[in-house]
């Protein structure tokens, strides 16, 4: 079968990356395992690179890069959908409180599903709602396993703290007490892909009057629990 496309740059920038899906390789190792002449492997591999498709180890040898794991996430979100609806549903069941489930898109979070509270004074993220990645429960679980350079990035004018997001990582789970809105508390925790990188946070959130200012004392179980549920489907369909 033949492996080209008829767009050459592609083909090549392909070669490369099935040339590093064996481990890291030196520019002369991928030179080899591609049949690229040296300056064309280095440019590829350093515009892969910009796009975070390639990275360096700690030696300065190319990777394959967190964007193609990043993309593989994206690309299992249809299971993950389908699946939120009734763990969702579930969590508001035995909280009370209103569910969500966001996904980072960039330098923002998503709101990809949700179950409301169905009666009383509660907190509505409607499904669509873009929020900053720096406030909020769900904004500490999705930067806290980052990578150290973009971790460090996003830290920058966060209403939380590197030591926050290591008490995060920790315990499993998260909590904020009126940082993304005065009045509201949140609980969130990680779901996982098949690559155990984490894909969304599932969150509970309500007003601090009924969560208290220690939100995580009554719901982290809970949310930990809905998020266990989701990482477990996500595998299934790996």
């Amino acid at each position: 079968m033949d492996n080209t496309s008829g767009v050459g740059v592609l083909d090549k920038a392909a070669l490369v990356l099935s040339a590093l899906e064996s481990g890291p390789a030196t520019l002369a190792g991928l030179v080899g395992a591609t049949g690229l002449a040296r300056p064309t492997a280095h440019r590829l591999a350093v515009a892969l690179e910009h796009h975070r498709m390639v990275a360096r180890d700690m030696q300065g040898r190319f990777i394959l890069g967190p964007r193609l794991a990043e993309l593989a996430a994206a690309a299992g979100e249809d299971r993950l959908l389908a699946t939120a609806g009734p763990v969702l549903t579930h969590l508001r069941d035995v909280t009370g409180e209103s569910a969500q489930l966001y996904r980072r898109q960039g330098d923002m979070r998503i709101c990809v599903a949700a179950a409301e509270r169905l009666s009383g004074l509660r907190d509505t993220v409607p499904v669509g709602s873009t929020l900053p990645m720096k406030a909020g429960s769900a904004a500490q679980v999705l930067m806290a396993w980052e990578e150290p350079e973009r971790l460090h990035r996003g830290l920058q004018g966060a209403r939380f703290t590197a030591t926050a997001l290591s008490g995060v990582r920790r315990r499993g789970w998260a909590q904020s007490i009126g940082e993304r809105e005065p009045g509201v508390a949140s609980v969130s925790a990680p779901v996982r892909g098949p690559s155990n990188r984490v894909v969304a946070a599932v969150s509970v959130s309500g007003p601090i009057e009924r969560l208290t200012r220690h939100p995580g004392r009554m719901h982290a179980q809970a949310v930990i629990d809905a998020a266990a549920r989701l990482t477990d489907a996500l595998r299934r369909s790996n």
